[in-house]
């Protein structure tokens, strides 16, 4: 047998190619085994960059009995069940769909969308007709093709919705588009063996949970907390040979590294318990493969979306800091365009759950690499867009010199940064933004002015 060692999944979606060419794989299937076992229509939410494409990917492969692909994984046992019969399995990836030239191009895209995965099956569909009717098609004729009964998996169903969450008349339109489109599963019921979808959120108004009424809502259960993500204990065992080398390269031991680590990239929770801790995949297979601490999950995305939406709410960063929440906050479906900011930015990875002091939960910054972020992203939000806020109250307290004034604003920013024991990378991260950003405003200030100097 090879000791050779097993290579990072950085970037790699894809189960089978995980699993066949030599990349570490850490073990999720009994969490699959369970749910087939135990129900029929899932919802799982995640933010972006947390495993959900794997998990679907996964199913797909599991769904279709790839069993040398699960040689040695839980689920090795159940595909060798007697009653174990493989079906068809109709993948759709609604990040796929373009969103960025109008919304007829959002409508023909979800038709290319359909005509991918019909091919995939060599299924025939019509493509003259709305999208909606061709998903259904494609259930029905898949069906029929394989006499058999479908696995339905629709990965980021949200994202054509949620690319317009700062436009809420395209985002109506789109909803509407896209409550049609679903609305063609509930039609199909009789042809669909199990069905999983995951999303960034539970949108009630999008025809999903209104018409499948028997949906489970797995996200915030304590059960299946880690079914995305990888535990502490995971990356102990999974990842031993890169916490050696990287524990080498730094010249501390394992556990000193373990903790770096646990205070950069550990700390999202989803579950109700509010006791599990995760990982992000990502940041984490990043971190292994340079060796070098990094805001890897903010800078893998556009942050367009986030910054309009903190300059549009007006928001801080000190004012997510261990706040209170109700026990059914995580369990509320709340709209995430009409979400409180609290709730929005849970939903979408920028805070996770605590256990609250006063209170059931509170919510924070997951760990230090999302905590930098935004305080990143918004300091330069705030420094480069908003006028008469910060950018004027620090120039005009330098130019006057004001020191008064200048200790308060500063003040200001400072209370954004965390008193934990890694309090002091946030703190330098953000007074160089802060230093240098000020120092380029105030120079080209004075050189605005008559006589100015640099």
């Amino acid at each position: 047998m090879s000791n050779k060692k097993l290579k990072l999944p950085a970037g790699i979606q894809t189960f089978a190619t995980i699993r066949t060419e030599g990349y570490i794989y850490v073990d999720k299937t009994r969490y699959f085994v369970d749910l087939i076992d135990t129900g029929q229509v899932y919802f799982l939410a995640r933010p972006r960059r947390f495993g959900k494409s794997l998990t679907l990917s996964t199913f797909d492969a599991l769904f279709s009995g790839k069993k040398e692909l699960f040689d040695g994984l839980y689920a090795e046992e159940f595909l060798k069940r007697p009653e174990f019969k493989p079906c068809p399995v109709i993948c759709l990836d609604m990040s796929n769909v373009s969103t960025g030239q109008g919304f007829e191009v959002i409508e023909q895209s979800l038709r290319l969308n359909i005509l991918s995965a019909a091919k995939s099956l060599s299924v025939d569909v019509l493509e003259n007709i709305p999208s909606g009717d061709m998903f259904c098609q494609l259930i029905e004729n898949t069906a029929e093709k394989y006499a058999s009964k479908v696995v339905v998996l629709i990965d980021e169903y949200d994202k054509p919705f949620t690319d317009f969450i700062n436009e809420p008349e395209m985002a109506e339109k789109v909803r509407g588009l896209l409550r049609d489109y679903y609305a063609n599963i509930k039609a199909n019921e009789k042809h669909i063996r199990f069905i999983f979808l995951t999303g960034i959120s539970k949108f009630t108004k999008m025809g999903v949970f209104s018409t499948l009424n028997n949906i489970v809502d797995i996200s915030p259960l304590e059960k299946y907390g880690n079914i995305c993500g990888y535990t502490e204990k995971e990356i102990v065992c999974y990842f031993s040979e890169y916490l050696d080398e990287t524990a080498d390269e730094y010249g501390i031991s394992r556990e000193e590294l373990i903790e770096k680590i646990r205070h950069y990239y550990n700390g999202f929770c989803f579950d109700t318990g509010g006791k599990n801790r995760l990982y992000n995949p990502f940041s984490t297979l990043q971190f292994f493969y340079g060796k070098n601490f990094f805001n890897f999950w903010m800078e893998s995305g556009s942050t367009s979306m986030i910054a309009r939406y903190l300059k549009t709410q007006k928001l801080t960063v000190e004012q997510f800091r261990n706040l209170p929440v109700s026990k059914n906050f995580i369990t509320n479906s709340v709209e995430i365009d009409k979400a409180k900011p609290e709730s929005f930015l849970f939903q979408t990875g920028y805070l996770s759950l605590r256990e609250g002091i006063t209170r059931d939960f509170s919510l924070d910054y997951p760990n230090t690499e999302v905590l930098n972020s935004m305080s990143e992203l918004l300091t330069e939000n705030i420094l480069t867009n908003r006028t008469g806020d910060l950018q004027n109250m620090l120039l005009f307290s330098l130019m006057t010199e004001n020191t008064e004034e200048l200790k308060n604003t500063i003040n200001s920013l400072l209370a954004s940064i965390p008193y934990d024991d890694f309090a002091s990378a946030a703190k330098q991260n953000i007074l160089i933004n802060v230093t240098l950003q000020v120092k380029q405003r105030t120079a080209s200030k004075m050189c605005d002015k008559p006589g100015g100097k640099n």
